[in-house]
């Protein structure tokens, strides 16, 4: 049985057209996901959810089998000489992946396609975050070593950079990227202290309601690192408890503003009147799918993108317009 985060993940790989990594657990946690001797020696051996894999060399035709993986090996230097696509939305023109490789060859979508990852003559198989079976996980492992989904519930975005570091032999590269996105999380803390401790529901929209993502939720956890507080309720909710939406701020993505705000339920909520909620927007568009990446490329861009936003809505003056994001 899949645990929650992965049931999550097919559920708003469908609806969000997208998956993400980065959770509320530290890198810590997973710390010996990979074991490796001195930056870029092989053989390495990385650990994941169906025991551990080892790379006898340094990998010359890597094929990213994951939901987000590429934008992971892209931030390491790396090009893939195949990929699994982002479906429901046009990944190859992302803002924030401008200048790295765009024609990548398609290896599959919500499935995988073993005939053209076959095609692709990979030696190395990267899918940290890939919601593989154990049966698809064995036939990937008979065309090349294979990196499936990292153990545990809750690996972090760092976790998956560290793993994919190691395996295609780019550690002290992994460590400058985490170095430098982490920063960038450091420095919008700084910039806004009244975020810490403030509750925000992360909630998404469905065709009969909303689903209030949990603390440890990929997507609600960009939030909660930048000092939000996840709702004590989550979960999916209907009309009859919109009142769960009423927290100190909301944050709603899968939606327009103006479609909301045409529910007369919704529109009446004191978090919405006093305008203490940020509109991500409808899925298939930039700031959802970035949402969705959550990589080491993606989550500079989504800080650029939220934070005027977040900034006016947490000021708790209503006099303040708070702007559309993007």
């Amino acid at each position: 049985m899949r645990s929650p985060r992965w049931a999550s993940v097919l559920t708003s790989t469908i609806t969000l057209v997208g998956v993400a990594t980065l959770a509320a657990c530290s890198s810590a946690d997973n710390a010996d996901n990979a074991s490796a001797g001195s930056d870029g020696s092989f053989p390495v051996t990385v650990d994941h959810k169906f025991g551990s894999t080892t790379i006898e060399a340094r990998p010359e035709r890597i094929v990213t089998v994951g939901f987000n993986d590429l934008d992971f090996v892209l931030a390491l230097g790396e090009t893939p000489v195949g990929t699994r696509a982002f479906t429901g939305y046009d990944y190859r023109q992302r803002p924030w992946a401008q200048g790295y490789a765009t024609d990548i060859q398609e290896v599959g979508g919500m499935e995988l396609d073993f005939e053209k990852i076959a095609q692709a003559n990979p030696d190395l198989l990267v899918g940290t975050y890939s919601v593989l079976e154990e049966s698809d996980y064995k036939s990937l492992s008979e065309l090349a070593p294979t990196v499936a989904d990292l153990p545990g519930d809750n690996p972090t975005w760092e976790d998956q950079l560290e793993t994919i570091g190691t395996a295609i032999g780019k550690q002290e590269k992994a460590a400058e990227v985490r170095d430098s996105v982490r920063a960038e999380f450091e420095a919008a803390i700084a910039a806004n202290p009244q975020f810490a401790g403030r509750t925000a529901a992360v909630a998404m929209k469905m065709a009969d309601g909303f689903y209030i993502f949990e603390q440890q939720d990929p997507r609600g956890a960009f939030f909660t690192e930048l000092g939000f507080v996840s709702p004590t309720q989550t979960g999916s909710i209907t009309a009859e408890r919109y009142d769960l939406l009423n927290q100190q701020n909301l944050i709603v993505v899968g939606a327009t503003k103006d479609d909301l705000l045409a529910d007369p339920l919704f529109a009446q909520l004191p978090v919405v009147k006093e305008d203490r909620t940020v509109y991500l927007g409808e899925f298939g568009t930039d700031v959802p799918a970035a949402l969705g990446f959550s990589s080491p490329l993606s989550q500079p861009y989504l800080l650029d993108a939220t934070l005027p936003a977040l900034t006016a809505a947490t000021d708790d003056d209503p006099a303040t317009v708070v702007p559309a994001v993007g």
